[in-house]
């Protein structure tokens, strides 16, 4: 099968959609097909075959990350000469704009993976009022039930986005729940020695999390319960991987807290070192209430650590609390409380890193992508059937149909 993946980001980049694409495509390419991305332009050498990039521009959007300007002769000449079968995109914007132009003028199914909450997202437009932001957030969900009009198969990577999905976007067929899968290997291999001794954290029990330092993935609420627990315990450090707009007031308030000396940001890490970094900590804290999987929770598990995090959509979904960790409400207080039980627990430490192993175990890539060539397949027909993804007003559906579905 020839498959064509438009995403805004791809390596260099690192983050939750790039591992995405990086998984399915490795995954399909190991049993024979051949997955083409389409990507940004950036300034970086493709040892991948079938990369093709799209212009780029670099916006004051406080991350230096390149944006795709969704124009290419040479894309479009080479588009029919690749003798697609499908088109996937995983944005609904810039090159998930192409991605629906392509498969409306080469009559190809379009299949489109809803990676991202884009209605908790309007915050980054400049508009603080309220009820502007009830407006944007409105408007958001309206055009995203628009462009999912145009698929033939939307992919969820969650059960809670399952929910979010049916009962605030209205979708009402054709999805399927597929999440990403992992390849557990790098884990296995992973040697946090080196790592750890950087931290001087022989004797500290280190706190590690991951992500983009951004408002969306909830840091305060995070540096706020390190502080709290570290009242208690003083054997603790806590480091965060990632870097985004919001670095500079996250450093700023570390020092309000006076919790700088125990607090180490990394910064950017390439993608490849991620899984040392992971397995140089002794547990893992998440307080993001955005995600619609959860992935970084569940590479962090991967690396065999126990988890504390918010009990939010797509977290949740990988984490049972008691069994891998502990889920706890979004309050700094209560995440505290969790890290304290656990870390006062050795004995429940090991008990949930034995735990995390197994379920990190069973996100296969292999056999997801094996579900996803499934959905290709069926889109394929649909397509010819001339059959396009529903999606109604939610007020609309009985409540007994939203259950059902």
């Amino acid at each position: 099968m020839h498959i064509a993946y438009f995403t805004n980001f791809y390596l260099p980049v690192v983050n939750g959609v790039v591992r995405s694409v990086q998984s399915f495509r490795e995954a399909l390419s190991a049993m024979g097909h051949n997955v083409f991305v389409f990507a940004q332009e950036d300034d970086y050498e493709d040892t991948e075959p079938f990369i093709f990039r799209y212009p780029s521009l670099h916006l004051p959007l406080g991350v230096d990350i390149p944006t795709a300007v969704p124009v290419s002769p040479f894309v479009d000449q080479l588009i029919p000469k690749l003798k697609l079968d499908v088109i996937h995109t995983h944005h609904p914007v810039l090159l998930g704009q192409t991605a629906a132009t392509k498969a409306r003028d080469y009559n190809l199914p379009l299949v489109f993976t809803f990676h991202t909450q884009y209605h908790e997202y309007t915050h980054y437009i400049p508009f603080p009022q309220e009820q502007v932001q009830e407006f944007l957030k409105s408007q958001v969900i309206n055009w995203m039930r628009e462009f999912m009009r145009k698929c033939q198969h939307i992919i969820i990577p969650s059960e809670s986005m399952r929910s979010v999905l049916i009962n605030e976007y209205g979708l009402v067929d054709k999805f399927t729940v597929i999440p990403t899968g992992i390849d557990i290997t790098p884990y296995k291999k992973a040697d946090g020695a080196a790592v750890r001794a950087q931290w001087n954290g022989n004797d500290d029990k280190i706190i590690i999390s991951a992500g983009r330092l951004a408002e969306e993935k909830n840091w305060v609420t995070l540096l706020e319960a390190f502080a709290i627990a570290q009242k208690t315990l003083t054997n603790i450090r806590l480091v965060l991987l990632g870097d985004g707009p919001q670095a500079q007031a996250l450093h700023r308030l570390a020092g309000e807290l006076e919790i700088t000396d125990r607090v180490t940001f990394v910064g950017k890490v390439p993608f490849e070192d991620i899984p040392n970094y992971l397995k140089a900590a002794d547990l893992f804290a998440f307080a993001s209430i955005t995600e619609t999987q959860g992935l970084v929770t569940l590479e962090a598990m991967a690396a065999g650590l126990p988890v504390v995090a918010v009990d939010a959509s797509g977290t949740r979904d990988i984490l049972e609390d008691g069994k891998q960790g502990f889920l706890t409400q979004n309050d700094a207080n209560d995440l505290a409380n969790g890290l304290i039980r656990l870390v006062e627990n050795s004995s429940l430490l090991g008990k949930f890193k034995t735990a995390a192993l197994r379920t990190s175990r069973s996100y296969d890539n292999t056999r997801l992508a094996r579900k996803m060539l499934k959905v290709y397949e069926q889109a394929i027909i649909d397509k010819k059937n001339e059959q396009y993804v529903t999606v109604e007003d939610p007020s609309a559906i009985p409540l007994e149909e939203k259950a059902v579905a």
